[in-house]
Parts: structure tokens; C-alpha cells; sequence
């Protein structure tokens, strides 16, 4: 819904923009084009969120990979001595089985959270480190209009900046990591 909205208006700005009304007919009307997905891949601060949530990502499936090898080999176990293990003996094990089951669906939806909000921090910091840098891009080159290449059917190859900003987002990103 959202979404549809931001689409809606940007739209409606950009065919107020280019119809020429009298507001803007002296200046020629500058539009600027995003390609986050393209920042992402190319940029260091992308590839370093990328990276952190790739790392974040490995832990938490080992540690899964693990779990699952233990009620695996419970699972085994119970098979192989189910013939000769009492009635209480194969219930208490059974029991156990289903907590270490329940423990490691517990795990694993708390892991997915734990992703989930890891990847919202780390793209929301880059997406708050762009939408600055491209406000300062806008502004200094005079650009009417910026828009990301999310829903763009066509943009102009002379419109794009991603190049730019990804210059710029390096060169800031570099200067943190300096003392």
C-alpha cells in the first residue's frame, strides 16, 4: 500500500515536472536515476552489510546443522534400542525427544528473528547513509528529481548516478575506517 502510494506520487510529480508548466518551462528538468540493487553488489558499505549478514547467516545454520545431528542420532538410537528398552525407559526417551524437537523449532524461529533484524539494522544504516548522499548529490548538481530504479519502466542512460553516489559512499565509508 505504501509502496503503491510513493509510486503514485512520484509518478504524479514527475508528469507535473515534465509538462511543462510555467514554473520550470526557462530550466530544463533534471532527474536523477538510482540502482540500489546495483549499490549493494558494488559498493563497500553494501558489500560489507552484505557480508556481516552472510556471517550471521553461517553461525546460526552450524549451530542448527548441529542441533539437528543430535535429535538425529537420538532418533537412531531410540530405533536401534526400541526392542529392548522398558515401557518407561522408551516414554522417557520419547519425552526427550520431543523437547530437544520443540527446543530446535524454537531455535530456529528465533534465529530467523534474529536475522531479520540484523539485515533491517544494517540496510536501514545504508539506506540512511544513500538517501544523504543523495540529497547532497541533488542539491549540488541541481537535480529536480532522484528516484531509485525500483518500479522505473525507463530511465535516460545520462539520468543514472549510481556510479557517482557508489564513488561517494566508498569514499565516506573509507574515511570512517581511518583512526
Amino acid at each position: 500500500m505504501r509502496s503503491t502510494k510513493a509510486m503514485f506520487t512520484t509518478g504524479l510529480a514527475v508528469l507535473l515536472l515534465l509538462s511543462g508548466g510555467p514554473a520550470f518551462s526557462a530550466d530544463p528538468v533534471k532527474i536523477g536515476v538510482v540502482d540500489l540493487q546495483k549499490i549493494l553488489e558494488t559498493s563497500n558499505s553494501g558489500k560489507a552489510a552484505q557480508n556481516e549478514l552472510k556471517v550471521q547467516r553461517d553461525k546460526m545454520q552450524a549451530d542448527m546443522k548441529q542441533r539437528g545431528s543430535e535429535i538425529q542420532e537420538i532418533e537412531s538410537r531410540m530405533q536401534r534400542e526400541a526392542m529392548v528398552m522398558s515401557k518407561e525407559t522408551r516414554e522417557e526417551k520419547e519425552r526427550e525427544h520431543r523437547i530437544k524437537v520443540s527446543d530446535f523449532q524454537a531455535l530456529q524461529r528465533k534465529y530467523q528473528g534474529d536475522l531479520q533484524e540484523v539485515e533491517r539494522k544494517l540496510m536501514g544504516k545504508l539506506q540512511s547513509d544513500i538517501t544523504s548522499l543523495v540529497g547532497d548529490i541533488a542539491k549540488k548538481d541541481g537535480y529536480l528529481l532522484v528516484i531509485s530504479n525500483i518500479g522505473v519502466i525507463y530511465a535516460l542512460p545520462s539520468t543514472d548516478i549510481t556510479e557517482r553516489l557508489i564513488q561517494e559512499l566508498n569514499a565516506k565509508s573509507g574515511k570512517k575506517a581511518g583512526p
